[in-house]
């Protein structure tokens, strides 16, 4: 077995546009394991029957959640550290009020044991094809050209938009969004969580 993944060239800057891409690896994940297939598989490997498994695993995922909303590191050993990770729904400075009311769980953050690591071994990798390779992220202006050509007829743009239109990742959407409003092309008029972005008017820009 091998992990499949696709090549994706780094977005460019206008400074970089006469250096070769970098290209990054994406894996293309070949589907997913559940919970009645790993307790199928711990159950083969103990003398535990698989509804021991199922209710330990059920346990086990309680158990980490409440320790994690007490503000706690969770460590299974030869598996990995678990940690919350907060952040704010909105901006905030010294001045806000109830700024407590703006924080909620972000993520959870994980972190390998060296055992799990040792585990999954020297792993094999398999290209796919390059299809990737022969449509380029866009550059910066070739954005702003599409951007433009898109709230010229809507008004205004969401982050899904913005992905359609590109043919960008979500990330990667949200990383060119945020860099067109750092450079005042777009100022996003929603919120933080549901941001609706239109074209900065002359009057606007710096």
């Amino acid at each position: 077995m091998s992990i499949s993944f696709d090549w994706y060239e780094n977005p460019r800057t206008n400074g970089q546009q006469d250096e070769p891409a970098a290209l990054h690896p994406r894996i293309r994940l070949n589907g997913s394991v559940g919970t009645a297939q790993l307790a199928a598989e711990i159950q083969q490997a103990t003398s535990l029957t698989r509804g021991d498994v199922r209710a330990a695993l059920k346990a086990l995922s309680q158990a980490v959640g409440s320790a994690l909303a007490d503000g706690q590191r969770v460590h299974l050993d030869g598996i990995g550290y678990f940690a919350p990770v907060l952040e704010c729904v909105e901006p905030v400075t010294r001045d806000t009020k109830r700024k407590t009311a703006t924080v909620r769980l972000k993520a959870i953050r994980f972190q390998a044991d060296k055992q799990l690591r040792a585990e999954v071994g020297r792993v094999q990798v398999e290209p796919l094809n390059l299809r990737n390779l022969s449509a380029s992220l866009p550059t910066d202006d070739e954005l702003q050209r599409r951007v433009a050509a898109f709230l010229k007829e809507n008004g205004f743009m969401r982050r899904m938009d913005f992905q359609r239109l590109c043919g960008l990742s979500r990330t990667t959407a949200t990383r060119r969004l945020h860099k067109l409003c750092e450079d005042g092309f777009l100022v996003n008029r929603g919120t933080l969580r549901q941001p609706v972005y239109v074209a900065v008017m002359p009057q606007e820009q710096p």
